[in-house]
């Protein structure tokens, strides 16, 4: 019995599997034209759309908690932009929980934020630490954001990470409860781990 040999074309065992990488126009054009729906979950990084974890009553909280602290003191400063995108070149776009931006009259409505136009990114933790330690910390450092904070709500903490250098951040505290911090962009605004974490 003759074993037929496989189509000229056909992949092997041994060639390498390539991957379809997108690009944050390909991303927008997506949801635009409904692939991707209004309310699914998911970010573009490094061209690899991902599934974020879903958000509990907790992790939400601890989001509007950072809202209601941060718009009354940062009015007219910087726009506090609660878990929308922003541009990280050509192919990264994450949703943060929440970004100061710089203020821009139109609010970013004519183009996109950058890593140019952010003063703090922060991430709320609960069921997404590894993901967000990871995969978007080393992302935020390559981009050049000069700050980051991580609020861990398992471990009742706020990592803050500072002066990205050759993409990794030189710089990190840890604060607990009964502790204070201040956004580097603004020394002036004093907020309490405790009010945070709630």
């Amino acid at each position: 019995m003759a074993i037929a040999s496989p189509p000229e074309n056909t992949m092997t065992v041994d060639e390498p599997v390539r991957r379809r990488r997108f690009t944050v126009e390909d991303y927008y054009q997506m949801a635009d034209v409904g692939i991707l729906a209004p309310k699914e979950r998911v970010e573009l990084i490094e061209g690899e759309i991902l599934v974020m974890s879903p958000i509990g009553n907790p992790h939400q909280a601890c989001v509007d908690r950072l809202n209601d602290f941060s718009v009354p003191r940062l009015t007219g400063r910087a726009i506090v932009r609660v878990q929308g995108s922003i541009r990280l070149g050509k192919r990264s776009a994450p949703q943060p929980d929440l970004v100061l931006l710089r203020p821009r009259p139109d609010f970013y409505a004519s183009g996109f934020a950058n890593a140019q136009d952010v003063f703090l990114v922060i991430e709320v933790m609960d069921t997404s630490a590894r993901y967000d330690r990871g995969i978007k910390l080393p992302l935020y450092a390559r981009a050049g954001i000069s700050e980051v904070w991580l609020v861990d709500l398992k471990e009742q903490c706020i990592e803050v990470y500072r002066k990205p250098v050759s993409g990794a951040y030189t710089e990190r505290a840890i604060y607990t409860r009964g502790q204070s911090l201040t956004p580097a962009a603004f020394p002036d605004v004093v907020l309490a781990v405790n009010d945070i974490l709630g």
